[in-house]
């Protein structure tokens, strides 16, 4: 055996040589591309640019360090370059450019190279003749002329082609006809670069379900499978039952995998074999973290996914927050959550929730059908405002009249009881005497009856591009559902997707017009809260969660969360005494001019004033908003938003405070606005900023003061002028009417 040992300047030499056939690529250039699209161009190449890792790595950690942990370096592969041509030339063949070419060039950039694609498209073939033979008895001309995806005048995409072929296809199956054939034919001119397709649609006979046989099931009940099932022996054969049914399996959580097929013998009768892959019948997990308000929480949950057979399931889950908050409370990171109020220890007690929920499928041995039952407790803390306790139960009866359309009916009937100040139940619920104030105080039911339908015809459960998604809510409370409080209440919300510029381009590269809009409807009918079960006087009081609010990052995004609506404003009594006012009688303090100058050295401005939202009645939003892309995930977006909500003020209180609404009979606004989107693996990361059209708003002003030993709220008679701005100018006011909203998912 010969030992080999090169001497440094040879080792240096091979080190030089290897880096010459493999340097880094520091570019990447792709030029001449204008009919398809160059980010999925660019993704189809092999040789690829060095880059940051993440948009978002790139931000805070990549301009300053290039370190493997942030940055992936790539590396050029010449035989790999040389693939590259072919793979551009092909995929512009599929898209219908025939006689596209492309040249390269490598040239030194620094310590790497730069890589250069020039792609000359040429001319592309079009399709100069679409004809599509069928039974017009079976099939309607707008839905062939919707699943058809190639237009006449349009380049020769073989993805279209087929895509066409499939939905036409499928189209007959979802009809009864299983074995239906389409046939394409396809004449190319290269010389006028032109093409002639003819679809042909071949039916062949009706086809019906056969036997149904299972196989892979050991703990689960072959009569649990077949009750989940949408397709049934003797009845049409569907491609839609057969993917809703295997949709079904999947869903119960019980199977890692589930394949519903017939075999690809045409006949007219399908047996279908049904082959699953059980999963462990029970999870449970568990999860950790804090915030700088919350402190620390837990929560877990357990779930079983066939209680007592029959695919019933059992979820139990519960939360504890507020841990460690008296430690923590003002400790940097965390705020100090109860500063300047009294009794603010019990602010700082744990909050918990806990629920158990227990669902039927296939209720009735049909698989649209589904009940529910559960129970719930809960113990909220809104910091300084309100402690908010109740428990209760539901039930839920579902049907599921379409795919992706459901129809629910809810019962919840809870016990409620809120912990707050006088401030909060005059602001919310509107009223401020004492005798209601009191009342309110006690466990009280809100028990509705709840109709929903929800219809989802969208393409995309994250960014759709087309298609459409809606819902509708009839809420009922009243003395037969149990309820202290009485009331009617509607809500609907609707979503349109329309794709724009070239029907090709897809997902984050497609253009998209969205429009939206949401509706409410809301009227309390008398409450119980002062008589008995069936009795009670006729005080017309709403509870607040069922009040309207507009205004955040899935409203009007020109405000904040719920401050578009009537709204007023709450201020600390010492704010008022160095206005001049007299905070030891409630005549002269009801007198205050909350716009009066500081008499102190101290200026008295409109950060002391805190506007708190009061709700409506009824709630009307649209907007529009077009996407577009920008580059590789990100995409950007121009918004218009508006909202109306009505302000009416509650029957019987003469209040200034139940006077709020009545200012103005509605409050609205139309507020512009863009942002940029990034695509991420759980969705759209999105910053938008509305502008906000408002400079200052007449509110109405409450405070609460200790008077004669007693704690009272008083309602001044004097609104405040109250601006947004702060009373800032030049670019400091232009700063404050932009409203900034982070989030995940798509504003709609």
């Amino acid at each position: 055996m010969a030992l080999l040992v090169l001497p440094d300047g040879a080792e240096a030499q091979r080190a030089r040589d290897d880096e010459r056939e493999a340097p880094e690529v520091k570019k990447l250039v792709v030029r001449g591309v204008r009919g398809v699209s160059q980010d999925e161009l660019r993704q189809s190449l092999a040789t690829q640019a060095s880059e940051c890792k993440s948009l978002l790595l790139k931000a805070f950690f990549c301009w300053y360090s290039h370190a493997p942990v942030f940055f992936e370096r790539h590396y050029l592969d010449r035989e790999e370059l040389r693939r590259d041509v072919v793979r551009v030339r092909v995929f512009y063949w599929k898209r219908g450019w025939r006689d596209a070419t492309v040249d390269t060039a490598v040239t030194r950039d620094g310590d790497g190279v730069r890589v250069v694609f020039d792609v000359h498209e040429g001319p592309a073939t079009l399709v100069e003749r679409l004809e599509i033979q069928y039974d017009s008895t079976m099939l309607r001309e707008r839905v062939v002329q919707r699943l058809t995806k190639l237009r006449a005048g349009e380049p020769l995409d073989l993805f279209a082609l087929d895509t066409s072929r499939a939905l036409l296809q499928a189209e007959l199956w979802n009809k009864g006809f299983g074995d239906a054939l389409v046939d394409t034919s396809t004449v190319i001119d290269t010389g006028r670069h032109a093409a002639t397709l003819t679809f042909r649609l071949v039916p062949n006979w009706p086809t019906t379900v056969g036997p149904i046989t299972v196989r892979g099931n050991d703990r689960i009940a072959t009569q649990t499978i077949a009750n989940s099932l949408t397709l049934r022996p003797g009845q049409r054969f569907r491609r839609d039952d057969l993917l809703l049914s295997q949709r079904n399996l999947y869903e119960s959580n019980l199977f890692r995998q589930a394949i519903v097929s017939a075999p690809p013998v045409p006949a007219p009768v399908k047996p279908v074999e049904i082959v699953v892959v059980e999963a462990p019948p029970r999870e449970a997990r568990t999860s950790f973290g804090f915030n700088t308000v919350d402190f620390f929480q837990v929560d877990g949950r357990f779930t079983h996914h066939n209680m007592f057979g029959g695919a019933r399931r059992l979820d139990v889950s519960g939360v504890l927050g507020n841990l460690l908050a008296p430690t923590l409370n003002g400790v940097a990171p965390f705020r100090d959550v109860v500063r300047g109020i009294d009794n603010g220890d019990k602010f700082l007690q744990p909050n918990w929730q806990v629920s158990a929920d227990f669902k039927q499928p296939a209720w009735l041995q049909r698989p649209e059908n589904a009940a529910g039952f559960g129970v719930f407790a809960h113990r909220r803390a809104y910091p300084g405002v309100y402690i908010d306790r109740g428990f209760g139960l539901s039930a839920t009866l579902t049907r599921m009249l379409r795919v992706r359309a459901p129809l629910s009916l809810n019962y919840r009937y809870e016990i409620t009881r809120v912990e707050a100040s006088d401030v909060y139940f005059c602001v919310n619920f509107g009223v401020c005497d004492a005798l209601t104030l009191g009342v309110l105080r006690n466990n009280q039911r809100l028990s509705p009856l709840t109709a929903s339908f929800l219809a989802d015809r969208s393409d995309d459960p994250f960014s759709p591009t087309r298609g459409y998604n809606g819902r509708i809510d009839l809420e009922h409370a009243s003395s037969i559902t149990g309820s202290s409080f009485r009331y009617n209440r509607v809500f609907g919300d609707a979503a349109l997707y329309k794709r724009f510029g070239d029907r090709r381009f897809t997902g984050p590269t497609a253009k998209v017009l969205a429009g939206h809009v949401r509706f409410g409807f809301v009227r309390p009918h008398g409450s119980e809260l002062l008589g008995g079960f069936f009795g009670g006087v006729d005080d017309e009081i709403l509870h607040p969660r069922k009040r309207f609010y507009a205004g955040g990052s899935n409203s009007v995004r020109g405000y904040g969360e719920s401050q578009l609506g009537p709204r007023i404003l709450t201020v600390a009594p010492d704010v008022l005494c160095r206005q001049g006012c007299d905070t030891t009688s409630f005549a002269s303090l009801r007198g205050c001019d909350p716009n009066a100058a500081s008499e102190t050295d101290d200026d008295v401005t409109d950060d002391d004033f805190t506007p708190r939202p009061l709700g409506g009645t009824g709630l009307l939003e649209g907007s529009v908003e077009y996407r577009f892309p920008l580059w590789q995930k990100l995409s950007g977006v121009v918004f218009l938003d508006a909202g109306v909500v009505s302000g009416d003020p509650l029957p019987g209180d003469s209040s200034s405070i139940g006077r709020a609404g009545a200012l103005s009979h509605w409050t609205g606004a139309i507020t512009p606005g863009f942002g940029v989107r990034y695509r991420s693996p759980v969705g759209p990361i999105r910053i938008d900023l509305g502008i906000n059209p408002k400079i200052a708003e007449d509110l109405p002003v409450a405070t609460e003061v200790l008077l004669n030993g007693e704690r009272r709220i008083v309602p001044l008679d004097l609104p405040r002028r109250y601006s947004p701005s702060g009373g800032q100018s030049g670019l400091g006011v232009l700063l404050s009417r932009l409203t900034l909203h982070l989030s995940i998912g798509q504003a709609y």
